[in-house]
């Protein structure tokens, strides 16, 4: 694994760090190669039933490195193509990861940051942090799915607002407006974020797998269509150790023992 990039597990939780402090955790291409494998390697592997994205120091990520991109030639698409199919390959891999992945925003999240931001299924952030696009600033157009989630979450045209006027964000807006779940003060921010990962971890990975799965494909079909994928993914569900568990708490009014299967 890459140094700009550290893994951390506690039980069931695994923390994927973006880990260029200096730089605000930037993205390039040593980063985009070592974000994806860890979350490929994580979404596969059964003993971790909780993801978490954050980064190192005071920032969650600042978006693509612009030093990094001063060496891009400008005659064309150039690197962008290059630099943009590994962002974008991370992006997929958080939303088909088979369990839940939380964004712990401890600090700006621009641009690409933003983005990564947006693809988790949970989003929390410190009080201090902020959002924003950034792109204009640079002369570039979106990517990392920001065209894509953030018109969901807050429709086309204050999408497009925030994206021609580089608004910027306070982590009490980016609730209010729904792109964050919780905000904890600074001093407690990761403990916060460990609690909430550590109580998705200990649900029902398979059952929350698979409300992720509908919740992805919703996006992209007619009812009727989600409709049957829900009747056949809630009848798997019905098969599972964690149903049955379920159900035997809940008759016994006990709290349940999920085992992730």
């Amino acid at each position: 694994m890459s140094d700009v990039v550290r893994v951390e597990r506690y039980g069931g939780v695994a923390w994927i760090r973006m880990h260029r402090p200096e730089r605000l955790n930037a993205y390039n291409g040593e980063m985009g190669e070592a974000l994806l494998s860890a979350a490929s390697s994580l979404a596969s592997d059964p003993a971790v039933r909780c993801v978490v994205l954050t980064g190192a120091g005071k920032a969650f990520s600042a978006g693509g490195d612009v030093e990094m991109m001063a060496s891009f030639r400008g005659d064309g698409p150039g690197e962008f193509p290059d630099l943009t199919i590994r962002l974008h390959a991370f992006i997929i891999a958080l939303r088909r990861a088979p369990k839940p992945v939380v964004a712990a925003v401890n600090g700006v999240a621009a641009g690409a940051g933003f983005s990564m931001a947006l693809a988790c299924d949970v989003a929390v952030a410190a009080e201090s942090a902020r959002f924003t696009l950034g792109y204009q600033n640079i002369g570039l157009s979106p990517d990392g799915g920001m065209t894509f989630f953030l018109a969901r979450a807050l429709g086309t045209q204050r999408a497009m607002e925030m994206t021609l006027s580089g608004k910027v964000l306070s982590a009490r807006d980016a609730a209010t407006w729904g792109l964050v779940q919780q905000v904890f003060p600074d001093a407690g921010f990761e403990a916060g974020a460990a609690e909430l990962a550590g109580r998705l971890a200990a649900g029902p990975t398979m059952a929350y797998a698979r409300a992720k799965e509908l919740y992805n494909r919703a996006l992209s079909q007619p009812l009727e269509a989600q409709l049957e994928e829900e009747r056949q993914n809630i009848g798997r569900s019905g098969a599972t150790h964690d149903f049955r568990e379920g159900v035997a708490a809940f008759l016994a009014k006990r709290p349940a023992r999920f085992e992730g299967r």
